[in-house]
């Protein structure tokens, strides 16, 4: 029997414990105007019924959306359980989707156009909405982040960096971005060391040292805002700075291993580093740098 080919985009889903929002997400895909797409749904080791969604999704369309896990079925952390996606996907494009969040529906159809308008982008990302109105009775808003860069251009590495690692803008989600496969496979995928917090702020700067990136200003996903999430969970008990910090000190390392005549993005990095430094003090710095190396 002949191989089937090849969709143009693979989707994928990765999803811990998130039965509660897992069907919008598959569907958000489903529903993309573009069909010309697979959909894999990776497992983290869930123990609620994630799992028994996604098989009931890829029973009912058996050659489009795909059930997979861990060998061990055991948690792994976002990086590697993204990565395991990677490994199944055989489209040219990729675009990534939190059990949590959605896609809109010109979402495909919309950014293809771009990157062949632009064959020399690896990736594009445009505006995330912040979502809180999924949640009836909300009195918190939805809005957007500045992009932080004029949008409708192509930019060359490194220049994204500078808002990537100063925080200062909207920069790519793994909801809104869609990649080259191939720039994906040059920077190899994500880093598993970095199972939760920054592991898409890693994956991204890479992404940005090595391919010009295209930034739009439509919106293409809502990014969904509530207390379960890991980002969340993060920020409510103040893990952020440590995490950042150890972003910063990985990002480093990389840059003068991978792309040494980018002394501009060291110093940068040095920069961002010395904030936080100066905001904090050097008894604060030293105890979190221990814990976040731990």
């Amino acid at each position: 029997m002949a191989e089937a080919r090849a969709p143009r985009v693979s989707a994928i889903i990765i999803v811990f414990n998130g039965e509660k929002y897992l069907a919008e997400a598959i569907e958000s895909v489903m529903a993309q105007s573009m069909t010309d797409w697979e959909l894999i749904v990776v497992d983290d080791g869930s123990t609620d019924g994630s799992r028994a969604i996604a098989r009931d999704y890829a029973a009912r369309l058996p050659h489009k959306i795909f059930s997979i896990a861990h060998g061990d079925r055991g948690n792994h952390g976002m990086s590697a359980t993204r990565n395991l996606g990677l490994t199944a996907a055989r489209g040219a494009f990729i675009g990534f989707l939190d059990c949590d969040d959605v896609w809109e529906p010109q979402k495909l159809d919309q950014q293809l156009a771009v990157m062949a308008e632009y064959p020399s982008a690896g990736m594009i990302y445009g505006r995330t909405l912040i979502w809180h109105s999924w949640q009836a009775g909300t009195e918190q808003p939805d809005y957007y982040y500045s992009l932080g860069v004029p949008a409708g251009a192509l930019y060359r590495p490194p220049r994204l960096l500078a808002t990537l690692l100063a925080n200062s803008g909207q920069t790519p989600t793994t909801c809104n971005a869609l990649m080259r496969a191939d720039l994906v496979a040059a920077i190899g995928g994500f880093e598993v060391e970095f199972r939760g917090m920054f592991e898409d702020q890693v994956f991204f700067a890479k992404a940005m040292l090595a391919a010009p990136v295209y930034v739009d200003d439509r919106s293409w996903a809502k990014y969904r805002q509530h207390s379960e999430s890991f980002s969340a969970r993060t920020t409510l008990s103040h893990a952020d700075e440590p995490a950042r910090l150890r972003f910063l000190g990985w990002f480093a390392h990389y840059v003068w291993r991978r792309h040494p005549g980018h002394l501009g993005v060291q110093a940068r990095i040095g920069r961002e580093i010395a904030r936080i430094y100066a905001r904090r003090g050097r008894r604060w710095l030293r105890s979190r740098l221990r814990g976040a190396s731990q």
